[in-house]
C-alpha cells in the first residue's frame, strides 16, 4: 500500500456546492491516483478568502496559510482551472501568486519548501487555449519547485461558443479517461521516487 497523499484545488469561479465541471475532471484524476493507494484530498479555492499579494501570510482573515498547508503536505499536488477568455482563471493566477512566497523560504541546501512534490494539471473549457493554459500552470509551478510528471496534464474543451460542458458528457471521451489514468500512473511513480531520495539541494 501506498504511503503517498494527493491535494487537489479546484481554482473553478463557482463555489460549492454548484456542479463544476473542473471539480468533475479533478475528482476523476484524484480517484485514479487514489487508485494507486495514494490518500486524496481538495478543496475548492474560491470557497476560501485567499487575500491577494505574493507572501505565505497575508494578515487577518487570510485562508492561504491552511490551503498552503495542505499542498505542501501533500506529495502530489493537482492545480485544476477552468479557461476563461483564454486564460486560466483569475483565482489559478492569484494561487500561483501566492506561492510565489516559495522562492524566499529557502531551506539551508537553498530548496524550496515544494521541492520533492510533484505537481500536475487539469484543465476545462468550452473554448480554445487548453495548451497554452497547460504551458502557463508548467511554467509557474515548476519555477517555484515543484516537479511535472511527463504526461503531467489533462484538458477536454468543447467546441468553440457551444453549450455543452464537461460535467454535461454522458461519457468521459476515451482520450480523455487514457489521459487521466496515464497522468495518475507516471505522478504516483515520481511522487514515489521523489520521496525515497529527493533533491539534495547546494550547500
Amino acid at each position: 500500500m501506498s504511503d503517498l497523499s494527493a491535494y487537489g484545488l479546484n481554482c473553478t469561479l463557482k463555489g460549492g456546492p454548484a456542479e463544476s465541471s473542473t471539480q468533475k475532471m479533478l475528482d476523476q484524476v484524484l480517484h485514479a491516483i487514489a487508485g494507486h493507494g495514494a490518500r486524496t484530498a481538495s478543496d475548492r479555492a474560491v470557497d476560501h478568502d485567499i487575500k491577494p499579494g505574493v507572501r505565505s501570510d497575508e494578515g487577518v482573515g487570510d485562508a492561504w496559510p491552511m490551503l498552503r498547508q495542505r499542498v505542501l503536505a501533500s506529495d502530489i499536488f493537482v492545480l485544476a482551472t477552468p479557461i476563461w477568455l483564454g486564460q486560466p482563471s483569475s483565482v489559478c493566477k492569484r494561487v500561483l501568486e501566492r506561492m510565489d512566497a516559495f522562492l524566499g523560504e529557502t531551506d539551508d541546501r537553498s530548496r524550496y519548501p515544494s521541492y520533492g512534490r510533484v505537481a500536475a494539471v487539469c484543465v476545462v473549457g468550452n473554448e480554445d487555449g487548453a495548451h497554452h493554459v497547460c504551458a502557463e500552470l508548467y511554467q509557474a509551478l515548476a519555477d517555484v519547485g515543484f516537479t511535472i510528471p511527463a504526461a503531467g496534464a489533462v484538458y477536454w474543451v468543447g467546441e468553440a461558443m457551444h453549450s455543452t460542458d464537461y460535467k454535461d458528457l454522458d461519457k468521459t471521451p476515451d482520450k480523455v479517461a487514457s489521459t487521466i489514468a496515464m497522468l495518475a500512473s507516471n505522478a504516483t511513480h515520481l511522487a514515489g521516487l521523489l520521496k525515497q531520495r529527493t533533491y539534495p539541494g547546494v550547500g
